[in-house]
């Protein structure tokens, strides 16, 4: 299993502290406030719910959507659905799709953004992470439709994750996703704060998403899920609001580390930059408890995402001087 943020049981015992503020996952800090559910969502089979569906795609702009148990789910299920293939996975970037391309008689390589155009020459498949985790790299929609389009010429799929795009729905894809071999997938964890419901949606051709709504089986949504997000989806005020208020932070985010010398890229849910030293800065952070997403890899460096509260940005604050000042 590949490491990721948010796994706090492990920062805690490691670093003997439970005062963490937690940076390490990207998500927005001030969640949506999920309503009561019907006290019937806990017994009632999950069946599927068009509404959610419906809201899904008035939100995403898309032809038409599946649910699932959030992208983590199609990132595993969408190789099963194809012959082995030759893929190019967006490099550096979410670490679980080389994973599961990796497999099941696939031949991946890891392609870096620079590289993608000619990747679609070559490739059955092209994975691209939209804006980019973790680097917010970030590549036009014309241009994704363009190789979308190349590669469905030959029966190729081009796929896009989009699962930090609600803050620039201006880039997305989506609505394109009613043609053959353009799959995009988002999810409700990030921009909405709802990561513990577990859902994420995928945009597709109808006959994909019904290849792909028989390999989940049946039942992948819990009712509970089913009604907060729909309440999500449907509260424009809220979604507004948001979108202006993480545009602030992010800058703030970003600004503030620019004032301690450190020149990042990313959205307005997080900040990456290729830390020289990256594990001595997670160190130094952890021992102050705040946690951070260390890369030791293909994107060596650090992702820091936003402060729940204004004690948050003045510890971090503090760390930073600290960290400058050793």
């Amino acid at each position: 299993m590949l490491e990721h943020g948010g796994n706090l049981r492990d920062a805690a015992k490691r670093f003997g502290r439970d005062d963490w503020v937690d940076l390490s996952t990207g998500i927005n800090p001030r969640w949506y406030p999920a309503p009561e559910v019907a006290g019937n969502a806990w017994h009632r089979l999950p069946e599927p719910d068009p509404a959610l569906t419906a809201a899904a795609a008035a939100f995403y702009g898309a032809p038409q959507m599946l649910p699932a148990a959030g992208t983590q789910a199609a990132i595993q299920a969408l190789p099963r659905l194809r012959a082995p293939s030759r893929v190019a996975v967006s490099a550096p970037s979410y670490a679980e799709h080389a994973h599961h391309w990796g497999g099941h008689g696939h031949t991946m390589t890891l392609t870096p953004y620079a590289e993608l155009a000619d990747a679609v020459a070559r490739h059955d498949v092209v994975v691209v992470v939209n804006p980019n985790n973790p680097t917010g790299a970030v590549v036009p929609a014309a241009q994704l439709l363009q190789w979308a389009d190349q590669l469905a010429a030959r029966g190729g799929w081009l796929v896009v994750d989009e699962a930090f795009g609600d803050t620039a729905q201006e880039n997305s894809v989506a609505a394109h996703t009613g043609r053959p071999g353009l799959i995009v997938l988002r999810s409700v964890g990030k921009f909405f704060g709802l990561a513990g419901i577990r859902l994420g949606f995928v945009a597709a051709h109808a006959d994909l998403l019904r290849d792909l709504a028989d390999l989940l089986g049946p039942w992948t949504i819990s009712g509970p899920a089913q009604q907060i997000a729909l309440a999500a989806l449907s509260d424009h005020a809220w979604q507004s609001d948001t979108r202006t208020q993480l545009a602030v932070h992010g800058e703030r985010l970003r600004a503030l580390l620019a004032s301690h010398g450190i020149q990042s890229s990313g959205t307005p849910l997080f900040q990456w930059w290729a830390e020289p030293q990256p594990e001595a800065f997670w160190r130094h952070m952890a021992e102050r408890g705040i946690w951070v997403r260390l890369f030791t890899q293909a994107a060596r460096g650090i992702r820091l995402g936003l402060p729940p509260d204004e004690a948050g940005w003045q510890r971090l604050h503090t760390a930073l001087s600290e960290w400058n000042q050793r």
